[in-house]
C-alpha cells in the first residue's frame, strides 16, 4: 500500500525503485501494508488526539494566521537511519560544535582567527549577535553552546549537509519524545522487532549537562528554565523540559538580581538561582543590559553572569556563529581550530555582500535559495524555481537594500520519504529534513540518537518548518539490519 513513483534526481530513503523498498524498511511496510486506507486514517486521527489531549501545540506568528494554536503534525510513518550513518553524524557533530565553541571563544578574547584573515573581521563585528558584554569573560568550561539544533539534510548524493546551526534557543527535542510515545502507543510490537536508540534519555542528559556547568562547582545547583511566557510558539516544551527535570519554570518576574547573585521568589522567601536554562532570546534577557523595554527578563542578570555567581545556557553572544554569512566558514573555522577536515559537508554558500557573489546571485535567482542571515523558522526564505516574478523582484530589491543580510545557496534536492497525507488518505513522497540536537557540558558531550525529521507536507515544498506548513516524523537510529 505504501508505494508510488519515484521522483527522478532525488533519493527516496524508503524505496530504492518503484516496488521495491530498501531492507531496512521492509518490516514496517509489511505491517503497513496489511492495513487499508480506513486503517491508516484511524491510527493517524488516533495519534492527533493523542497529541492534542497532551498539548501538544505550537502557536504561529505568521501574518496570515498570527497567534492560532495548532496541534504538532505528525506523520505515523518513521524514518530510519542505520547505525552506521548515524555515527558519522555524531562524530560530526561533536567535530563542528567543539570548533563552533574555540571560534565563539577566540571572538570574545584573543581575536586570532580575524587577525589572520580566515573569517573576515567586518563579518563578525557586524553580525547583530556579536556582543560585547561577553569580551574577555569566560563562561565555565568556555562552553557557550550547551544546547544545539543542528539542521541536516541527506542530498541525492546519499550524503549528509549541515543546512544551518541553530546556537541560541534551538526547539524541537520535546516533539521528538512526544513522537517516541507515539509510535510505542501505535506500534509496540515493531520495537522488539527493530533495535532502536532511545530518545528517552534526553532530558536526564539535559539535566547532567547544566549541573555540569554550575558555578564554582556546586555539587546540587538550583537551576531553572527560563521562558518568555505562555504565547511563546515553543512553550509546550519549556513545560515539558522543565517537569520532565523536575526543576522550575519561571518568567523573567519570578527573579530578580540582588548583589550580583540571581534569585528565585518563593512562598518560602528568596532562594538562589545558579544556572539559568533560558528559551528568552539574548536582547530581552536583561533590559539593563540589552533592550531597555524588555519585560522578559531580569534587570541586572549579565552583571551576575559576569561576576560568576550564574551561569546561563546558551550563552549570550553564542548568536554571532550562527549568523548564516558565518556558516559558510565553518569548514575554514573546524580546520583552524582542530587541524581536521570537516566531517559534515557544508552547502555552498554565496555571500552577497562580496561584489563578485553579489552579481552571481542576480544573474541566477531562480536557481537559488536565499535566506536573510538572522532569521528562523523558514521566515524571509526565497526559493528561485517556486517564485513569481514579482516575487523575484521584491527579493532582488531587499538584497540591493541591506547587501549584508542576506546568502544564498543553491537548491538541493532534499531526500524524500513515504508520508501520509491526510486529505489525500494516501502516502506520498515528501521532502524531510533532520534536526540534530547536541549537548555540551564541563567534560561531556551527548547527541540525541535519532533529533527531529520534519516534513514538507505541501506537494513539491522544500520548507520543513512547522511555523510553514511542516510536520514530523519518528526518526529511528538501529544498531544494525534487522533480518
Amino acid at each position: 500500500m505504501v508505494q508510488y513513483p519515484l521522483i527522478d534526481g532525488i533519493l527516496d530513503e524508503v524505496f530504492v525503485r518503484e516496488r521495491q523498498a530498501r531492507p531496512i524498511y521492509q518490516k514496517i511496510l509489511d505491517r503497513f501494508n496489511i492495513f487499508n486506507d480506513s486503517d491508516v486514517r484511524k491510527l493517524s486521527d488516533y495519534a492527533k488526539v493523542s497529541f492534542f489531549n497532551q498539548g501538544i501545540t505550537f502557536n504561529v506568528y505568521s501574518e496570515k494566521d498570527k497567534g492560532v494554536e495548532r496541534i504538532f503534525p505528525f506523520d505515523i510513518f518513521p524514518r530510519i537511519i542505520p547505525g552506521s550513518e548515524w555515527e558519522k553524524i555524531e562524530y560530526g557533530l561533536l567535530q563542528r560544535n567543539t570548533a563552533i565553541n574555540h571560534f565563539i571563544w577566540d571572538l570574545y578574547h584573543e581575536k586570532k582567527i580575524l587577525r589572520e584573515g580566515v573569517v573576515p573581521s567586518e563579518l563578525v563585528f557586524t553580525s547583530r549577535y556579536y556582543d560585547k558584554y561577553m569580551l574577555d569573560f569566560d563562561p565555565v568550561g568556555k562552553i557557550y553552546t550547551h544546547v544545539v539544533g543542528t539542521d541536516l539534510i541527506k542530498h541525492s548524493d546519499g550524503e549528509y549537509y549541515v543546512l544551518e546551526d541553530n546556537l541560541r534557543c534551538p526547539s524541537g527535542v520535546s516533539y521528538v519524545i512526544s513522537n517516541r510515545e507515539a509510535m510505542k502507543r501505535l506500534f509496540s510490537d515493531l520495537f522488539f522487532e527493530y533495535h532502536i536508540k532511545t530518545v528517552t534519555d534526553y532530558t536526564q542528559q539535559l539535566l547532567e549537562t547544566i549541573h555540569s556547568v554550575a558555578p564554582y562547582n556546586i555539587s546540587q545547583p538550583n537551576c531553572v528554565v527560563l521562558t518568555p511566557g505562555s504565547f511563546n510558539s515553543a512553550y509546550f516544551e519549556h513545560t515539558f523540559l522543565a517537569q520532565s527535570m523536575g526543576i522550575p519554570l519561571v518568567e523573567g518576574r519570578d527573579l530578580f538580581v540582588e548583589n550580583r547573585q540571581v534569585f528565585m521568589k518563593t512562598v518560602l522567601g528568596p532562594k538562589k538561582v545558579d544556572v539559568i536554562y533560558r528559551r528568552v532570546d539574548d536582547e530581552f534577557i536583561d533590559p539593563f543590559a540589552y533592550r531597555p523595554d524588555s519585560l522578559l527578563g531580569i534587570p541586572g542578570l549579565m552583571s551576575a553572569y559576569r561576576s560568576g555567581s550564574v551561569t546561563i545556557l546558551n550563552s549570550p553572544g553564542a548568536g554571532v556563529a550562527d549568523d548564516k554569512a558565518i556558516y559558510a566558514y565553518i569548514p575554514d573555522i573546524i580546520r583552524y581550530y582542530l587541524n581536521e577536515e570537516p566531517i559534515l559537508k557544508n552547502v555552498m554558500t554565496y555571500r552577497c555582500e562580496k561584489d563578485d557573489e553579489f552579481r552571481y546571485v542576480l544573474d541566477n535567482m531562480n536557481n537559488l535559495v536565499i535566506k536573510p542571515v538572522d532569521e528562523s523558522g523558514g521566515y524571509g526564505l526565497f526559493i528561485g524555481n517556486k517564485a513569481s516574478r514579482k516575487e523575484t523582484e521584491e527579493c532582488r530589491a531587499r538584497i540591493r537594500a541591506n547587501r549584508r543580510k542576506y546568502i544564498a545557496q543553491p537548491i538541493m534536492s532534499l531526500s524524500m520519504h513515504s508520508t501520509f497525507i491526510d486529505h489525500e488518505n494516501c502516502f506520498e513522497p515528501r521532502h524531510i529534513d533532520l534536526r540534530t540536537f547536541s549537548l555540551m557540558g564541563k567534560d561531556r558531550f551527548f547527541a540525541l540518537k535519532g533529533g527531529l525529521t520534519r516534513v514538507a507536507l505541501r506537494k513539491g515544498s522544500l520548507v520543513v518548518n512547522s511555523s510553514q506548513g511542516g510536520g514530523s516524523k519518528d526518526t529511528w537510529v538501529i544498531d544494525d539490519l534487522i533480518n
